[in-house]
């Protein structure tokens, strides 16, 4: 089937709830009808890759957000609800057997046979950042199939499994104050990344607080992810103060991937507010955009969004500091919590009149680039997820009232010092 026979056709006079209900379905397929058909975990992208087989490379936070996408499926019925449950435990099944190291998953696996698959030289071992969005992908999971039922309570008794399993504690490198991306068996500490913010991995402390076997003391968090050296801010951009993260925000996943499952409404610590946060972050990549410095083409209100994908001269994190023309759909549709009408006019510009160059079998293409005239012939999973899962939060909070209902997850916010209207539903 060529590429072409595969595009769907572009629907006319589609209501704002019609377009967000088409998207959701399309770029769920990307989880649903490519997944690996042993493991059931996401492939990392949808075309050949130099570095890797691409139909055998899956990845394990992608696959987080992927069950996150899938438990939408069911709840909006775009897949029946025992098909979903027996995909999480195919998942679960084989995340079961897979390689990992003190319970921490690598960022890939082989799909078939479980082994780690380099992600760079020495990044073949547990990473802690990847391994946090698998969890809390298969949390959410635990708390949606919540029936008495014989599947259902394996299925949870399962996940819990690979939750205690996961040695946070490890990762302080010996007692540090501070945790560390990746261990190796081979290699050791020798990736030497300390996670500090601000960054997309403040999911990865709250799961390191909120573990019941392997928790990590609260100075972690306040010693640790607060003291690098861009996690405060407090500049104006464009009009706008950003309390938190390195000049102009960075790129728009870091209010993406963890607030996938931790609701930013209300929740709050002694550092931010991370609704005021999110929100600040995606009006200035957007405001920048508007401004269009460098003058690419394509650029206005309603085409906006810089944030990690492929690019026409390769993969980057792009962001205002590294703009070099690329626009990701999902960067403006994982905002739509954070700015509802400047993301669905972002949305109706890239199905209304880019449709018939964006819009594909798994949804939207990766990116684009209107000044080299480029579309990125690639989906991928650490893209495609949050758009399913954020646009639902939007809608319904569905996600948000999974994972916040967890009450590992509840007590590692306390311990961290957060306060949220969900710590006293």
């Amino acid at each position: 089937m060529t590429p072409d026979e595969q595009r769907p056709a572009i629907q006319s006079g589609l209501s704002d709830e019609a377009l967000l209900e088409l998207v959701q379905r399309q770029t769920l397929a990307y989880f649903w009808d490519f997944g690996h058909p042993v493991s059931g975990l996401a492939r990392e992208r949808s075309n050949p890759d130099p570095g890797y087989d691409y139909l055998e490379t899956v990845c394990s936070g992608g696959s987080g957000f992927g069950i996150m996408a899938m438990l939408v499926g069911a709840e909006r019925g775009f897949i029946p609800r025992p098909a979903v449950l027996d995909r999480v435990r195919q998942i679960v099944e084989f995340l079961g057997r897979a390689e990992a190291h003190h319970g921490v998953f690598p960022h890939f696996l082989h799909g078939t046979t479980g082994a780690a698959i380099s992600f760079s030289p020495q990044d073949d071992g547990g990473d802690l950042v990847e391994t946090s969005y698998l969890m809390m992908g298969l949390l959410s999971a635990r708390q949606y199939f919540a029936s008495a039922a014989t599947a259902e309570a394996g299925l949870r008794a399962a996940i819990d499994r690979l939750w205690h399993a996961v040695e946070w504690d490890w990762h302080t490198q010996g007692g540090q104050d501070v945790l560390y991306w990746h261990w190796s068996p081979r290699h050791g500490w020798a990736m030497n990344h300390p996670i500090i913010g601000w960054n997309e991995c403040l999911i990865t402390y709250v799961m390191a607080a909120a573990s019941p076997t392997h928790p990590i003391a609260p100075a972690v968090y306040h010693r640790g992810w607060t003291g690098g050296p861009e996690f405060y801010n407090g500049h104006d951009y464009h009009g706008i103060t950003l309390p938190l993260g390195p000049v102009h925000g960075g790129p728009l996943f870091f209010s993406h991937y963890s607030f996938l499952g931790l609701d930013p409404r209300g929740l709050r610590d002694r550092y931010a507010d991370y609704w005021e946060q999110n929100r600040a972050h995606t009006l200035v990549n957007r405001a920048h955009c508007i401004a269009n410095p460098n003058g690419h083409a394509g650029y206005g209100p309603r085409c906006w969004g810089l944030t990690a994908c492929d690019g026409d001269a390769g993969y980057g994190a792009f962001n205002p500091e590294q703009d070099r023309g690329v626009i990701a759909p999902t960067a403006a549709l994982s905002a739509m919590p954070y700015t509802p009408r400047e993301s669905m006019e972002a949305l109706r510009h890239y199905y209304d009149d880019l449709g018939n160059e964006l819009w594909g079998r798994f949804g939207f293409a990766d990116a684009f680039n209107r000044s080299r005239g480029w579309v990125a012939n690639s989906n991928l999973a650490i893209d495609q997820g949050p758009i399913v899962g954020m646009i639902e939060n939007h809608r319904t909070g569905l996600l948000w009232d999974l994972f916040m209902s967890c009450a590992e997850v509840r007590s590692g916010l306390q311990r961290l010092g957060f306060t949220s209207p969900r710590l006293f539903a």
